[in-house]
């Protein structure tokens, strides 16, 4: 069986105050309104029993003596958990402000979530990256670690209502004298009254502070996407568990590319010369200089697909598209010779004074024929 001292996780000759800064460690973590399974329910009576002994030192003699787990000299009283000469709700009291079921509210709560917005460029959102933040939240007081009283103090039971938090007054109503029940006052339903409160953190448990946090943000997000960090956000009122933090993720648009879903976008402007004779370009990625083959006789608004240049995919394996949408440069200003070896092609080509023709359309206006033939 465990010893007191293993199971407040200190050593036999530990201070008195190190003693009670190691059960206050425990009891914010084992507390049930912090922690509400049984084995934390065992385990909080279980230090909060140590503590008992091991902090008066007339019991903490006697357990070192004769092993006692109660600390007396007789194995009886002084030692249950309701029993004679320590109540378990004292020392509850104490630390928490009680906290049963219909009694006295807890000062220990949970805190509130926090959201914060990160910007990110389009090549960060293609393979990911670890980005630092500064964040300003509650964090647990470093003086009082959340106890909310000035060192050597704690909280002592409210005067007016006994430590149970609630008053009660009679009421005159139709049905005659009723008794109402409504939080106390003063202590404003704790049960408990803070009278020597910490001075850097004027009895809350906590200080607003400027912390750095590195958050890894995968690859495929896009705006909009929220991260989770678990326990990072706001710390709760008298050293209670922290919520948790949302990083909101917005991208930044590309001078180049445009995202589509998983796919990226890109223009690329080459010469007439290129698309009609064809040739072989090189384009800057995000994965570097990639080679990009026109073929003889390209039209302006053809598409080269290079597979698995796109995002990473957010859920699951492999990456999207980069597609290059080829823009054909005609040349707006040309020299005297330059127009001389155009007006030859054209001639060759017979193309003098072309007149032009409508050609049948599979894109837009063909699906739009096909509806109008459907109707």
């Amino acid at each position: 069986m465990s010893s007191h001292y293993d199971v407040l996780g200190v050593s036999r000759d530990a201070t008195g105050e190190e003693i009670k800064k190691a059960y206050r460690k425990l009891a914010r973590t084992l507390h049930p309104d912090v922690n509400p399974g049984e084995d934390a329910s065992d385990r909080f009576k279980a230090v909060t029993h140590a503590y008992e002994v091991l902090s008066d030192p007339q019991k903490r003699r006697v357990y070192d003596t004769t092993g006692n787990e109660n600390g007396t000299d007789n194995g009886f009283g002084g030692g249950s958990y309701s029993g004679q000469g320590f109540a378990f709700q004292d020392i509850f009291d104490t630390f928490f402000g009680g906290g049963g079921q219909g009694g006295p509210t807890s000062r220990i709560r949970r805190g509130q979530d926090a959201l914060i917005s990160v910007r990110i460029d389009l090549r960060d959102a293609v393979f990911g990256v670890n980005k630092k933040l500064e964040v300003d939240t509650a964090v647990i007081c470093p003086t009082c670690e959340g106890s909310c009283c000035r060192e050597g103090s704690h909280p002592v039971r409210c005067d007016i209502c006994g430590g149970s938090g609630q008053v009660q007054r009679a009421v005159r109503s139709i049905l005659g004298q009723v008794m109402t029940s409504a939080p106390c006052g003063s202590c404003e339903g704790f049960g408990t009254v803070i009278k020597d409160p910490c001075n850097e953190c004027s009895g809350q448990g906590r200080i607003r502070s400027r912390r750095s946090l590195t958050v890894k943000v995968p690859a495929g997000v896009a705006t909009g996407t929220r991260i989770q960090l678990s326990g990072q956000g706001e710390a709760g009122p008298a050293g209670g568990p922290a919520g948790d933090l949302y990083v909101e993720i917005r991208v930044n648009n590309d001078p180049t590319f445009v995202r589509d879903g998983d796919d990226l976008h890109a223009s690329l402007n080459i010469p007439m010369t290129s698309a009609a004779l064809g040739a072989e370009l090189t384009l800057d990625t995000f994965d570097g200089q990639q080679e990009i083959d026109v073929r003889p006789g390209t039209q302006p608004g053809e598409i080269i697909t290079l597979r698995g240049l796109g995002v990473t995919h957010l859920r699951g394996n492999g990456r999207g598209d980069l597609k290059v949408h080829l823009q054909v440069e005609t040349p707006a200003k040309l020299d005297a010779h330059q127009e001389d070896l155009l007006r030859q092609l054209a001639k060759a080509r017979g193309e003098q004074n072309h007149p032009g023709k409508l050609a049948a359309s599979h894109g837009l206006f063909a699906k739009l024929r096909e509806r109008l033939g459907s109707m």
